[in-house]
């Protein structure tokens, strides 16, 4: 039966799934910046002077996880002279992204140093969002050749399993305080005012992302134009992203080091480059700990519509690919 594998696929993988994720995010989120252990990347060891590179890897779901923590570490040492955002990610949250992005922006702020950016395999949607941090310095997003980057979109995924409930003969009756309060409900399809209410906060969650685009690519804000043609929510290979602009240059993490440098008046006698590991977990948690399973609240989180700058097939797969 056909509806066994969407059933299997919505209540079983699907939220077994996030909830892993949410897991190792929270755990991730409690290992502070105090107990990241910097690692010793290239150029001499003596230097005082450090280029850091803070990882952003996967899913951006956590502002207060593993990334937070390198901005937070890269903040309390004085030695750091310039930072290298490497970005391989699909993008995540809209709050997620933009709590990095706003921390980002804060430490370069705040310390007065430049940021450039290295983009790996992918830094789509929420990925190339946290890449504005670079602000409108020239010559500061470096993408490898087989980067796909851009997705400039909002999504809010919904998904309408009405006709399953209905096979099964299940009816949805909850008692709510007033007729949006259900908006989102994957039990049916959204009536003509829900979907406006989704859409209202899908557009105001775009035009940040427009707006953040703006001041981390100025020629789009002497040009909306340009830039209304390239935000349809679609990925771009380096070679596509150079020619419309939303990349510098063509170039593996070693450019962005040299650049990073160049803007902090280093030569590279006089700096070494340091990264940080991630926390393997929390120290000392006991197997009865690890038993206990998973807070039933992450599945409530998993309910609770949210807008995300993420680009991702999840939809396209959950409709059969239609």
């Amino acid at each position: 039966f056909p509806w066994m594998g969407l059933f299997f696929t919505l209540f079983v993988v699907l939220p077994g799934f996030f909830v892993f994720v949410m897991i190792v995010g929270a755990i991730a989120s409690l290992t502070g910046a105090q107990n990241l252990e910097e690692h010793h990347v290239s150029g001499p060891k003596h230097s005082l002077n450090k280029i850091a590179i803070i990882t952003v890897d996967g899913a951006i779901l956590n502002g207060e996880g593993y990334v937070k923590h390198q901005i937070d570490a890269v903040s309390e040492d004085d030695n750091v002279r310039a930072v290298v955002l490497r970005v391989d990610s699909p993008g995540g949250s809209v709050t997620a992204s933009d709590y990095i992005y706003h921390h980002l922006c804060k430490l370069k702020e705040d310390k007065g140093i430049p940021l450039v950016v290295s983009m790996g395999g992918m830094a789509a949607s929420g990925g190339y969002y946290i890449s504005m941090a670079v602000g409108d310095q020239e010559n500061c997003i470096f993408a490898e050749p087989t980067t796909w980057t851009g997705s400039i979109g909002v999504i809010i995924p919904h998904y309408n399993i009405g006709g399953l409930l209905k096979h099964w003969d299940i009816e949805e009756d909850s008692i709510k305080s007033g007729p949006l309060k259900e908006t989102g409900t994957i039990t049916r399809a959204m009536t003509p005012e829900e979907k406006k209410v989704l859409e209202e906060l899908v557009a105001s969650s775009f035009a940040r992302f427009q707006s953040i685009v703006k001041s981390g690519r100025p020629k789009f804000a002497a040009d909306p134009a340009a830039l209304d043609k390239l935000t349809t929510g679609q990925v771009f290979t380096t070679e596509q992203a150079i020619a419309s602009g939303l990349v510098d240059k063509e170039g593996f993490v070693e450019a962005a080091v040299d650049r990073a440098g160049e803007l902090a008046h280093l030569s590279k006698s006089d700096y070494q480059v340091v990264k940080f590991k991630k926390p393997a977990g929390l120290p000392g948690l006991s197997f009865a700990e690890e038993a206990r399973g998973p807070d039933l609240s992450a599945l409530v989180d998993l309910a609770s519509p949210r807008a995300y700058y993420l680009y991702t097939l999840l939809p396209v797969l959950m409709n059969g690919g239609k």
